[in-house]
């Protein structure tokens, strides 16, 4: 029951908490330690002396140099504080897992973010939900019209709800803390170097590989939470099914389009679609059927969604974990 109760009272405290700017948080800190190893170890063209050219090689070693020393820090040095505080008592460590917990789950973070594109739509601001929505999306949000920040928003829900959420609870009740932070460095770096532009295309080939492996079981598992979740909101589980059966592999990353496939067919709306990166045009499939035009509520929707989801799996959790403790 110890893991179950650090689980609990990690998503108590992010429900009740969020992740407050003010507070230190380890996951910033990770990024500012993934950005220091990227520019110690990564040397663009234009920065190489006119002797030497982008050896592809080298870039991939460099990216794999990056996965390994971020890896080991990140399962290590939360491994390390659990154990000094185990020397004090259980209860102590108990307290601070469930910190660490707290720390690794976004969906509260998550809710406030996508919340803040609704509230500015449903007051008819468009530049402020363009503003809002840039700070959740890595496309360009400047070519967005109203429709276009709505289904970004419902997207950056339904793909985070795999990647903030339930992935990193799969791994939390796995390994504990130490995996989720290992999950959440992987997932991090991936955030960073991942794109496939001319800067990381190499560099951050090993990283985005990774992500694509230790995320596979989550994303689906993630859309047949979603798709169970819909009864509770008067949502067609079957058209959620259908559309995931359907269109879950319309996208570029093997595991993104499974949960956006089953919340576009849950509220019967079309995602994806041709988006700007980096002011260049990527063109994309399409996820879902275009009955209806995406509306601001539609983000409410994929939030109850996410947690709905998220609360079904924690059950789920503690569930597996009692018969397997009970044999």
């Amino acid at each position: 029951m110890y893991m179950i109760g650090v689980i609990v009272t990690g998503f108590i405290l992010d429900l009740f908490l969020g992740d407050p700017h003010w507070m230190p948080h380890p996951v910033r800190l990770m990024g500012k330690m993934i950005a220091y190893l990227t520019k110690s170890l990564h040397k663009p063209e234009g920065s190489l002396p006119k002797s030497e050219g982008k050896n592809e090689q080298d870039e991939v070693r460099q990216g794999a140099v990056l996965v390994i020393v971020m890896a080991v820090l990140s399962f290590l040095v939360p491994l390390l504080i659990l154990e000094i505080a185990g020397w004090f008592g259980r209860a102590l460590r108990f307290i601070v897992e469930s910190i660490m917990c707290y720390q690794i789950i976004a969906a509260k973070s998550l809710y406030v973010e996508s919340m803040k594109v609704y509230q500015a739509l449903i007051r008819r601001d468009l530049e402020g939900a363009r503003s809002a929505v840039s700070m959740i999306v890595g496309r360009d949000t400047k070519p967005l019209n109203q429709e276009g920040i709505t289904k970004a928003a419902v997207e950056t829900v339904a793909e985070n709800t795999s990647d903030g959420v339930i992935a990193p609870l799969f791994f939390l009740a796995i390994g504990g803390a130490p995996l989720g932070f290992l999950y959440k460095a992987i997932n991090t770096m991936d955030s960073m170097v991942g794109y496939k532009n001319e800067e990381f295309l190499f560099f951050g080939k090993v990283a985005a590989k990774l992500d694509d492996v230790v995320n596979y079981i989550p994303a689906r598992l993630s859309a047949l939470l979603i798709i169970l979740s819909c009864p509770l909101f008067g949502l067609s589980a079957h058209q959620a099914w259908k559309i995931f059966l359907r269109d879950r592999h319309n996208h570029a990353s093997p595991n993104s389009a499974q949960t956006e496939s089953a919340v576009a067919g849950a509220l019967d709306i079309q995602l994806g679609g041709d988006a700007w990166y980096f002011g260049k045009l990527y063109h994309k499939q399409t996820i879902g059927d275009a009955s209806r035009p995406a509306a601001a509520d539609d983000i409410k929707k994929a939030n109850h969604l996410m947690y709905a989801s998220t609360v079904i799996f924690i059950l789920l959790i503690a569930l597996i974990r009692g018969i397997v403790a009970a044999f």
